[in-house]
């Protein structure tokens, strides 16, 4: 079902999308509340793409009125994330200065409060908050097969491959993860915690959706998977500690271990391999690539600064 509306843009934007999208084109439309009430109507706009809603017409997924308003909210939102990217794009041999980006960016780590303090109830809220990303996983990066050329196009279906299993639908990592959830107590249905996600998770997995959706955009939603596979492998070891520490049931213990090899590989595979390759043929997407990256990284460093604020306020 759609989720709660967190103002009044969000409960007519669903209302129209349950009965006449048409009416979405119309000019009075409410402004916006705040920050969430965007982020909540663009991800459930982005959503009729994934999986849809049982109280929404499949048929209403390419309507012209709410592919209007998409866009609309899509220009924002690229406006904001290319206002925070203020850098110069580092020069020298692509994969040595991306890794060395990657390296040199500093912020706070959700990861190593995990492993060495985060309480039991803390570790619950934020499982909740990666399911609205890990229950789609590399969903969004797969968008972007039929955009590249030969080289990059190979290396990310490698990739995916193995995000999705190898093959092996118990293998999957959002099944993995979904499981995993399970094990802890946690409810494990697609969105089950959207209602319960701030502007900042909404916006995270917007971007990822907003890159993945445009072929202008591969550039920028490449160089965001290189930057997520290459500073994904030690958080899933320092989350792996942190959950055992807990005594955590060792499903959801797994999860974050298969990540500590995988990703190291694909840390490799997505950068020097896929994004490496894009720039081969096509250089100008330096720009773009640099810029996904650093939103990637920017938006998780909003995320852990939201909830590691929220877990001080409550202690």
């Amino acid at each position: 079902m759609l989720p709660k509306p967190r103002g009044a843009f969000s409960a007519d934007v669903f209302e129209a999308l349950r009965s006449d999208p048409s009416r979405l084109a119309k000019a009075d439309l409410p402004d916006a509340e705040n920050a969430d009430d965007t982020a909540i109507a663009l991800w459930s706009l982005y959503e009729l793409h994934f999986r849809g809603f049982e109280d929404v017409d499949e048929n209403f997924e390419w309507h012209p009125a709410a592919l209007q308003l998409r866009a609309r909210l899509e220009s924002d939102l690229e406006a904001r994330l290319r206002a925070h990217w203020t850098g110069t794009p580092p020069q020298g041999e692509f994969a040595d200065a991306f890794f060395e980006f990657v390296t040199n960016h500093d912020g706070p780590s959700l990861a190593r409060f995990v492993q060495t303090e985060a309480t039991e109830e803390q570790v619950l809220d934020l499982l909740r908050m990666r399911s609205i990303y890990h229950l789609k996983e590399a969903d969004p990066s797969a968008w972007m097969v039929p955009r590249l050329d030969t080289a990059p196009k190979a290396a990310l279906v490698e990739l995916l491959y193995d995000e999705y299993g190898g093959g092996d639908p118990n293998r999957l990592h959002h099944y993995l993860f979904a499981r995993g959830l399970e094990s802890v107590g946690l409810r494990s249905e697609y969105g089950a915690y959207i209602d319960d996600a701030p502007a900042e998770v909404l916006e995270q997995n917007n971007a990822m959706a907003l890159f993945g959706l445009h072929r202008r955009l591969r550039g920028a939603a490449m160089g965001h998977l290189a930057a997520f596979e290459a500073t994904s492998s030690m958080p899933s070891r320092r989350m792996a500690a942190g959950l055992e520490r807990l005594g955590l049931d060792d499903t959801m213990i797994g999860y974050y271990t298969e990540h500590v090899t995988a990703d190291a590989a694909h840390e490799q595979v997505a950068v020097r391999a896929i994004c490496g390759a894009l720039l081969d043929g096509e250089p100008g997407m330096r720009d773009d690539v640099f810029f996904g990256a650093f939103t990637c990284m920017d938006q998780e460093d909003r995320v852990a600064g939201h909830l590691l604020g929220r877990w001080q306020e409550v202690a």
